[in-house]
């Protein structure tokens, strides 16, 4: 894995890590919700996935293809709250999808664009404008309508996702300041939070008692081609939405990286009703993930209206950051 400057901030670079974030997100929504049906064990999981960002990282290391330094103490304790967020925020995310099916479960996740805006006025930003108001608020009760239409209503599930949602609004934040602040590039970033997170990880899976039985059902299930497939991909793709998430954010921002998030999830809500079932189709559910769609689509275009509208603005922010 290459060390990219991520202080490259030309258009090329910031396509590459929308898009690139945009298709591995959609991917490990799938990838997760399948393992989890055969699997669900999901802080081991997530366990498994920091411990094998940390080792190929370190790895790299060894061999030269990355230039990301030894841990610094300093850094490390700025970093923690990052690394908290994060885990915080995956861990109940794969918690919800255990109850929720996918195209609730992004329904859902679209409100980070909400939550994003409120930590802005509470930090300074500023009042949004009305078109993002409003498509937020659209976003917003397009959740509540799909809520009450969904057979398969989950409310241990729907809680797992709504704190999901608080916990990766905190993160993105968070890793767009230290992103630009501190210098840190994405490889950097990912090895500081794997490595943060392996003994609150392992804390965790013995504090909530899936330690040793997840280990045990990990072994049993390692007989079954589809189980290792399945596994294999989701650490993989685990270490390619992380990379791609701090890239995405570091040469965009945290807003970019939500808007993103958002798009992509117009695709993962119409496959998710043909694939791996769960979902009982109803005309209230339907139309509730219509409007927060568009809710979705029209924020993601009244930021870009507004990015547009205001380019000298952006471009002095960028270059302030890359002093």
């Amino acid at each position: 894995m290459e060390n990219l400057s991520d202080s490259n901030m030309g258009p090329h670079l910031s396509l590459f890590a929308a898009l690139s974030y945009g298709i591995a997100s959609m991917a490990m929504v799938f990838i997760n919700k399948a393992i989890l049906i055969q699997y669900a064990h999901s802080m081991t999981l997530l366990t498994l996935q920091q411990l094998a960002t940390t080792l190929l990282i370190h790895m790299g290391q060894r061999m030269g293809y990355t230039k990301s330094g030894s841990l610094d103490m300093l850094m490390a304790r700025k970093l923690l709250p990052i690394s908290l967020f994060y885990n915080a925020n995956v861990a109940f995310a794969l918690a919800s999808l255990k109850g929720v099916n996918i195209p609730m479960y992004i329904a859902i996740k679209r409100l980070t664009p909400l939550a994003v805006l409120v930590a802005g006025l509470f930090s300074g930003k500023g009042r949004p404008t009305t078109q993002v108001s409003l498509s937020v608020l659209l976003t917003a009760a397009g959740v509540i309508i799909a809520a009450l239409g969904d057979f398969s209503f989950d409310l241990f599930g729907y809680s797992m996702a709504l704190t999901s949602v608080f916990f990766q609004t905190m993160y993105l934040v968070l890793v767009e300041k230290s992103g630009a602040e501190d210098g840190l590039s994405s490889v950097e970033i990912m090895f500081y939070n794997s490595t943060l997170s392996l003994p609150f990880l392992l804390f965790l899976i013995i504090a909530t008692g899936e330690f040793p039985s997840s280990i045990s059902l990990l072994f049993a299930k390692s007989n079954s081609l589809y189980f290792l497939v399945i596994l294999i991909l989701s650490l993989v793709m685990g270490i390619v939405l992380n990379f791609t998430m701090f890239l995405c954010t570091i040469v965009n921002s945290a807003l970019t990286t939500t808007i993103v998030g958002v798009l992509k999830g117009v695709g993962s809500t119409t496959l998710g009703f043909v694939l791996l079932g769960g979902v009982q189709v109803h005309a209230l559910n339907v139309t509730g993930l219509i409007i927060n769609t568009a809710g979705g689509v029209w924020y993601s275009y009244a930021k870009y209206q507004q990015k547009k509208n205001k380019p000298i603005k952006i471009m002095s922010d960028i270059e302030a950051h890359r002093k």
